[in-house]
Formats: structure tokens, C-alpha cells, sequence
């Protein structure tokens, strides 16, 4: 891999459709629970993620980036749960998990960490939040299938 001449400094994923493949306040029901490996809602049924989501998780905190997650979900508690059971808490340094703007999220994490906007990459699933959270000057990158490495690594080739 080349070096780059610029990387971000924080990380920010959106949680639904971008980390996992449903909205955690409608199409599972909390509370959920681990039963043997996987990770079950209220009605039995296996929550899953998207496949290479650990993997990135683990290779971009080994790497040292630090990560944030910003989520406008209702579902507060649930999607806190669920990155709990899927023991990807220890990855996310900055988490804004409540109904509103990506840009208030962002803000938020901006200021927690003192870090310019410019030095903040974000992906999300939804285009409006990519350009609101666009015009705060964050190279925000439109997630279509779920976050897998070659769009984490196509990111920080744009970012650069």
C-alpha cells in the first residue's frame, strides 16, 4: 500500500446500513442477548452484520485511527447493546447514538476531541447526511452495501 500524504485523524461510521444490514429501531426487537456465538433479538431471530465489518474494525484500530460512531436512531439503548454483544465497544472512543442531525453528531465529536473537521472521515448509507455533514468540510464517503475494506481503503485514497 502507497504512503499517504494526508490520513484523517477520526474515523465516524453511521451504525444502520452502514455497519449492519437493518435499522436497529425496526427490523429487530430488542432487548437483544448472545446465545452461544451469535447475537439474538427479543423473538429468537440472529442479528447479523456486515461480513468484513470485525475485520475493518480491528485492522483501523490496530492501525490507530480512533473511530466514532454517529447514529440518528430512536432505538438508543438496542444499538448500544449491539455494539456491546458484537464486543465492538472497545473500537469506538467517541459515540453519538440519538435521534437529530448528523451534523449535531459531528459536532459533537469534533468538539469531545478538539479535532478540525477536515481531519474527520465519515461514512454513511444516507446521501442527505453525506452532504450535510459535507458542507461542515468532513470527507464524508456514501456506503451502498455496508463497509468492507476496499471501501475503507478506496476512502482513504480519496482522502488523502
Amino acid at each position: 500500500m502507497c504512503k499517504m500524504t494526508r490520513q484523517p485523524k477520526i474515523i465516524v461510521f453511521d451504525l444502520d446500513y452502514t455497519l449492519w444490514p437493518f435499522w436497529v429501531d425496526t427490523h429487530v426487537t430488542p432487548p437483544f442477548k448472545k446465545k452461544g456465538n451469535e447475537v439474538v433479538d427479543s423473538y429468537g431471530h440472529v442479528i447479523r452484520y456486515y461480513k468484513e465489518v470485525p475485520d475493518v474494525l480491528k485492522w483501523l484500530s490496530d492501525e490507530k485511527y480512533e473511530l466514532g460512531v454517529a447514529s440518528r436512531t430512536s432505538e438508543i439503548d438496542g444499538a448500544k447493546q449491539l455494539l456491546k454483544l458484537f464486543n465492538w465497544d472497545k473500537y469506538f472512543k467517541y459515540k453519538e447514538i440519538y435521534p437529530g442531525s448528523k451534523v449535531t453528531h459531528l459536532s459533537k465529536i469534533q468538539k469531545a476531541s478538539g479535532i478540525d473537521y477536515k481531519d474527520i472521515l465519515f461514512f454513511d448509507d444516507e446521501q442527505r447526511n453525506i452532504v450535510d455533514v459535507s458542507k461542515l468540510g468532513v470527507t464524508s464517503i456514501l456506503v451502498k452495501t455496508g463497509v468492507t475494506r476496499a471501501v475503507i481503503e478506496n476512502a482513504l485514497k480519496i482522502f488523502s
